[in-house]
């Protein structure tokens, strides 16, 4: 017996905070209020605290670790070495080169020697002063370029200190040009500078396994390498992200989930871990340091004819993702140009400095402040405006890239910079407001020697996973009346780590399923693997694996709906609580349909293929989506004590479809504060592999008063082959504004400036 149907007006009841809206983040009042539970805020009954005993040399070898004074110590309950281990003493997320603990060598400052569990972190602490190791000091591999090619020099790791070694040829790589200019740019390590330290709880279980609480960008795959290094099925690691006080990358490798699990299973009680801020320097890994040396050729009319490039990049003292930064450095070392003919070479390799793994951005950050300030440098020797050499070189649909890809999806690059040069600028300053000059309210300077710059900055970046790696995200959906309502809860794995993807995923159960209330399952490793929240990727695939659930909970439902009321299930929809008609009149309300009926479906969403590159000329599909955006950076530099003040940085950016425009421009202005920093005062300083500013004291971000008034313009271009459109939003403005505000600082002094950050020493040449 069909149900009669009600007119379309009948639906009252609409839904708001779907797809296209900005709704409030579950998660936000509490982190304003300062209410949210992060990992450090983890707590216990009976829990100990754990401790980490850590080298402080670069290079030395282990020759005896004494750990009996510290056992003896009241209050401790375990001290642990590598003799521990109960697994495999090695992990890594692309190579397993990282010892869990140091067993004959330590190969950078800080690296994890032996571990306490005591009854209070004070006691854990003290007891660590108590542990005698002797070491044999050795001199340590510093210089990337050397150990790439120097084979005089110690081999840290067994296969020597090449990490990768990426070529790529396009073309004809011995063309010739009109205009030639040339330079070596230098990146300086930086830090994610996130503000909740690595932390965790670890609970053993009767079972013999362990549940592990934690931050963390990707549950699965540091569930399988700790229960690898424990000796454990992984389903006796059972992971839950607990919150995550940012990532930015550095995240992505384990830091104290071994050691902790280690120290729960010894002593058969919880243990929780949270670093301090000094120890968290060295816990985790940072943005990979690079030098590249550049050529670029072009024709007196500013088209570009080749790219010529080596690129070094420092690993630090394991692999981590450098196997990634090398094959992304170098299939997006020429930029979102046009460019026919090229020859790149790209050097990931092993050093004694901090380990280097992810950081947004992930291996274009560094070519990109290189090509952009090639960019620049070739404008100038064409007598050209910089914008329009950009615009008149830049990708569109349809063009190829170096690796040969061609670009099958919208990419406005042209449009983008257009967009940012006609933004209006920024009137002269007024010498009498000292807080817009450079020094600010230190009152430095009224004036005297202050110069203005205007300098652009353009990028392409990856999105997702690359280079044939299958990438997919799964999702679990469940459908059912609660409270006389209907209810959907939404489950994956995926890793909320301030970017928003709780509120995403709310967004996409609304819009398929047409129902208000949407709550979240806690994420962890009970549901399958979601991948890390890095590579810009998450709203694309996690967001098309919980569309993909919805809309087969929603065909159940429809079915459901052709058994009880006799309607054919074809046309039918959800919208406002109610099941319509594909007319859109109303056929029934969805909780009297459902009654007790619980609907609940898995799936998986995988992104279109993507390819290896080929080895020996680095030609092949072997990214899947590509994000792009553009900044102007207007900056006044004075130019007698080196003092620099951004006075404004705007961004146009192309995000397919703005899920969430709140979000967006979240980002956006995240992601250029970062980039900002790059370019004027983020670097962790390393000499001789020992690091000099492990605090945010020595090691500056910019604060409130360092970012400038910002006009961003979001262009929504869809993606065919993207859930709703979508294009990735975090990494590209980060990249972006780093060479717009290098640009702006040369426009400004006329000086070369080829290592970021700029520094005042730089400026005035003292």
């Amino acid at each position: 017996m069909s149900a009669p149907a009600r007119s379309p007006q009948d639906l009252s009841d609409t839904i708001s905070g779907g797809v296209g809206d900005s709704p409030l983040r579950p998660d936000g009042t509490l982190k304003v209020r300062g209410e949210f539970a992060y990992a450090s805020d983890l707590w216990h009954e009976n829990m100990l605290w754990g401790a980490t005993l850590r080298s402080p040399h670069p290079h030395a070898r282990v020759l005896a670790i004494d750990v009996s004074a510290a056992l003896a110590e009241p209050g401790v309950h375990a001290v642990l070495t590598h003799e521990d281990v109960p697994g495999e003493n090695a992990y890594g997320l692309k190579h397993r080169d990282t010892p869990v603990l140091a067993e004959d060598l330590v190969r950078y400052q800080g690296e994890p020697v032996a571990l306490i569990a005591a009854d209070h972190p004070e006691i854990a602490r003290q007891a660590l002063k108590k542990i005698h190791v002797e070491y044999e000091v050795l001199e340590p591999v510093t210089d990337p370029e050397r150990a790439a090619h120097d084979e005089t020099l110690p081999k840290l790791h067994p296969g020597g200190n090449l990490v990768r070694h990426q070529r790529i040829v396009k073309g004809d790589p011995a063309a010739k040009a009109d205009v030639v200019v040339s330079g070596v740019y230098e990146i300086g390590m930086q830090d994610q500078a996130f503000l909740g330290p690595e932390a965790g709880l670890a609970v053993p279980d009767e079972d013999g396994g362990v549940d592990l609480y934690l931050a963390t960008q990707w549950l699965h795959v540091d569930q399988k390498q700790t229960a690898h290094a424990l000796g454990l099925p992984p389903e006796k690691v059972r992971l839950t992200l607990s919150g995550v006080g940012g990532a930015f990358g550095g995240r992505e490798d384990l830091s104290m989930q071994v050691h902790s699990c280690m120290l729960a299973l010894r002593t058969g009680r919880p243990v929780k871990m949270s670093y301090n801020r000094e120890e968290s320097f060295f816990g985790h890994v940072h943005r990979h340091p690079a030098r590249m040396y550049y050529e670029h050729g072009a024709t007196r009319e500013g088209e570009l004819v080749y790219v010529r490039a080596r690129l070094y990049f420092d690993g630090g003292a394991y692999a981590s993702k450098t196997p990634v930064v090398v094959g992304n450095g170098t299939t997006l070392s020429v930029g979102p140009y046009n460019v026919p003919n090229a020859h790149i070479e790209g050097w990931g390799v092993y050093s004694n400095n901090p380990t280097c793994g992810a950081m947004r951005g992930l291996g274009a950050v560094q070519p990109t402040y290189a090509y952009e300030s090639q960019m620049d440098k070739l404008a100038a020797a064409l007598g050209m405006d910089p914008a329009e050499l950009r615009i008149r070189n830049a990708l569109s649909e349809g063009s190829t890239t170096v690796t040969g890809q061609v670009v099958d999806f919208p990419a406005p690059v042209g449009e983008l910079v257009q967009r940012v040069r006609d933004l209006p600028l920024p009137p002269e300053n007024d010498d009498a407001d000292i807080l817009r000059l450079p020094g600010g309210a230190a009152n430095t300077t009224h004036g005297e020697g202050v110069v203005r710059g205007v300098g652009y900055g353009v990028t392409i970046k990856n999105i997702s996973y690359a280079e044939g790696l299958d990438d997919y995200s799964t999702a679990r959906v469940r459908l059912e009346v609660l409270g006389g309502e209907p209810v959907a809860l939404v489950h994956t794995a995926a890793a909320e780590v301030g970017q928003g993807l709780v509120t995403v995923q709310q967004q996409i159960a609304r819009t398929e399923l047409g129902v208000q209330r949407v709550t979240l399952h806690p994420h962890d490793t009970s549901v399958g693997d979601a991948g890390s929240s890095s590579a810009s990727r998450q709203t694309y695939v996690t967001g098309g694996a919980v569309r993909n659930a919805c809309l087969a909970v929603a065909e159940r439902v429809y079915a459901l709906a052709a058994r009880r009321l006799g309607v054919s299930p074809d046309g039918l929809g959800l919208s406002g609580g109610k099941l319509t008609a594909a007319d859109g009149a109303v056929l029934a309300d969805l909780a009297e349909l459902l009654g007790d009926e619980v609907v609940e479906e898995t799936r998986e969403y995988h992104h279109r293929r993507t390819y290896p590159l080929d080895p020996e000329t680095g030609q092949g599909n072997a990214h899947v989506q590509y994000g792009f955006s553009a900044h102007r950076a207007v900056v006044d530099v004075d130019t007698e004590l080196g003092l620099i003040k951004v006075v404004q940085l705007d961004c146009a950016q192309d995000v397919g479809k703005a899920v969430n425009p709140d979000a967006v421009l979240g980002q956006i202005h995240g992601g250029s504060a970062q980039g900002l920093g790059l370019a004027v005062m983020e670097e962790i300083q390393v000499s001789g592999g020992v690091v000099r500013n492990p605090s945010f004291t020595d090691y500056l971000i910019p604060t409130i008063l360092d970012m400038p008034p910002m006009t961003v313009d979001v262009l929504e271009r869809p993606d065919p082959h993207a859930p709703y459109g979508v294009r990735g939003v975090g990494e590209p403005p980060t990249i972006s504004a780093t060479p717009a505000i290098a640009n702006a600082i040369r426009a400004a002094t006329g000086l070369a400036l080829p290592r970021v950050p700029v520094k005042p020493e730089h400026i005035t040449g003292t």
